[in-house]
């Protein structure tokens, strides 16, 4: 079957260069990410239609919420699950228990991914430079620019490395399922919280995700091809995690039940 095809493609489908394939399907989901993420910018930018829909929704939310301070205060406390102050020690701890246990290169991954996309997400928010939202009833206080989410952002990287890095503890397909759609409702969870309490525009809060999804995205496929590169076997990250052969370590250092 692979005879007929051309030799590019047929070299990319043996064993030892499998990670070029995987390489070149790294290019492809990231630009399918990042054309919606250009075209949300574009609307920042350019004070498009997307601009009027952010303002009338912040607008309408703030209005709601701002007569619950039962919701307020729940929302601050589903936002606070995002922010950099609680990021720093979760990741921190981890990074620390992979290191102990002889995992470094998840040390590694969790680091770069995490530091590394701290940094972009700032970048980007200082050269597009959109203020926040001004709404009638202000029920939150937040600084820094508004696009992209910051916690948005933070809480699909983030949550969605460690996330990548312990599902091998977790013995059942059943169980992994259930962590991977966790995650998904904590980072909704949060991304929201950011929206209804008015400090956030939509728009920042669906780019803060597409560009938080590139960038996992690309780390997931730099380490695929750091474990290419040292003979490991290709793996799927969403049913087995990054490092699959750290299963035992990872479960055997857990305290007992």
């Amino acid at each position: 079957m692979r005879a007929g095809l051309p030799l590019a493609i047929r070299r990319r489908l043996v064993p030892n260069e499998r990670y070029g394939l995987r390489a070149a399907l790294l290019g492809v989901a990231v630009v399918l990410v990042a054309v919606p993420f250009a075209s949300l910018l574009f609307q920042v930018i350019s004070k498009g239609a997307l601009t009027r829909i952010d303002g009338e929704l912040a607008d309408g939310l703030n209005e709601v919420v701002h007569r619950s301070p039962a919701s307020v205060t729940a929302l601050e406390i589903i936002s606070f699950f995002g922010r950099p102050i609680w990021f720093f020690p979760l990741v921190g701890a981890v990074a620390y228990w992979m290191w102990r246990i002889g995992r470094r290169r998840l040390t590694a991954f969790l680091i770069v991914t995490c530091l590394g996309g701290g940094i972009v997400n700032s970048a980007v928010k200082i050269l597009v430079d959109r203020p926040r939202p001004i709404v009638d009833h202000p029920v939150h206080t937040a600084f820094g620019k508004s696009f992209p989410s910051g916690h948005s952002f933070g809480s699909v990287v983030c949550y969605g490395a460690l996330l990548l890095v312990l599902l091998p503890t977790l013995q059942s397909r059943r169980a992994r399922r259930g962590a991977v759609v966790a995650v998904v409702a904590l980072c909704l969870a949060i991304g929201s919280s950011r929206l209804l309490l008015g400090v956030h525009f939509l728009s920042d809060v669906i780019a803060g995700f597409v560009l938080a999804l590139a960038w996992l995205t690309g780390a997931v496929a730099v380490f695929e091809v750091w474990r290419t590169e040292e003979g490991r076997r290709p793996i799927d990250p969403l049913a087995e995690g990054v490092e699959p052969e750290a299963a035992a370590d990872l479960r055997e250092s857990l305290p007992a039940s």
